[in-house]
């Protein structure tokens, strides 16, 4: 649901030694631009994104809300029935998806202005305040998004969290990437690896049915790096349930470590995600639309489980007052 209140949005602008672009807007913590080289040194945007800001849905922009490059909160991906029970009380949800619950409502994170706190041309740090009861959540939360630009180019993102009442957090930033630096192309000639050997199954709704599926040998498997097209169209069940990949990667709870590599052959171009996060969600854009056609961009969505404030035996997402949520991406990107 668009904003067509908000104020003007700022762009900040980062740049590394090594020739590395970051564009963000406040509006939503978005990530709008990452210019990168292939191997022959040319530049281009790898990231699904707008100039403006202004174009963004959450701003009034026209095309469909795909959270291009986003920050998505206060829950990212989905909670089953737009429900959870917290304490023995139930609170109701934004049903955005409905009956289901997406990224945190009908107004959620990325509809936001955040407020830019310090900024220069390696760093930015924007906060937001949401209120006790928004979107249906307990607590007043006060989130803070971090992004910084290191020297070789990596971007590190990092989110922090504080509530007043026992809630729920799962804060994940959602790019959309394309490293052949044209978003006409498809991605699916990209090859990945994921450090995983298990997904969580999921239903017609793309909800987790809570089982925990063995991936070797399907077409889920990508412990050997794989072109993202090779397999996507089969007959499996959870292909079809996606239409593609829409899936999240069990990942070991090891601390801050690589998890993915997405390598695109005919530029040469890498991208290697690192977290501290329990879950990789594998995204391969099928129901991307608008300016941006479906399979254009892939996400590689480091974060918590869906619909985990429903799923006990899932990594715990609960955050009570006086603790601190942190969540920590990093994203290298190179030439392969």
């Amino acid at each position: 649901m668009p904003n067509t209140n908000l104020p003007a949005a700022a762009v900040v602008t980062l740049r590394a030694p090594d020739g590395v672009i970051v564009r963000l807007t406040n509006l939503g913590a978005t990530l709008m631009a990452v210019e990168t080289p292939d191997r022959a040194g040319r530049f281009a945007n790898i990231l699904l994104g707008y100039d403006d800001p202004s174009d963004y849905p959450a701003a009034g922009g026209a095309d469909p809300d795909a959270y291009l490059g986003a920050t998505c909160g206060r829950f990212a991906n989905r909670i089953a029935g737009a429900a959870f029970v917290l304490d023995g009380v139930r609170y109701p949800l934004s049903a955005n998806e409905a009956p289901n619950h997406l990224h945190g409502g009908a107004r959620n994170f990325h509809h936001a202005m955040w407020t830019i706190v310090a900024a220069d041309d390696r760093h930015v740090t924007m906060t937001l305040h949401s209120p006790d009861g928004d979107q249906g959540y307990p607590g007043a939360l006060d989130a803070v998004a971090d992004f910084t630009l290191a020297d070789d180019g990596e971007l590190a993102i990092v989110y922090t969290a504080m509530t007043t009442r026992p809630t729920h957090v799962n804060l994940v930033s959602h790019g959309y990437f394309n490293l052949s630096g044209d978003p006409r192309n498809s991605i699916l000639d990209h090859q990945v690896s994921i450090d995983s050997t298990h997904i969580l199954a999921i239903d017609a709704a793309n909800l987790p049915t809570g089982e925990r599926l063995a991936i070797a040998g399907s077409p889920f498997d990508f412990m050997v790096a794989r072109p993202i097209g090779s397999r996507i169209d089969g007959e499996e069940e959870q292909l079809r349930h996606a239409g593609g990949y829409n899936h999240n990667y069990l990942l070991d709870m090891a601390g801050m470590r690589p998890v993915a590599r997405l390598h695109h052959p005919a530029s040469g171009r890498t991208l290697i995600v690192s977290t501290d996060q329990p879950g990789l969600q594998l995204y391969s854009g099928n129901f991307l639309g608008g300016r941006f056609a479906p399979r254009s961009g892939v996400c590689l969505e480091a974060q918590h489980w869906p619909d985990s404030p429903n799923r006990p035996d899932f990594p715990i997402t609960r955050l009570n007052p006086g603790d601190t949520y942190r969540a920590e991406t990093r994203l290298r990107f190179g030439v392969g």
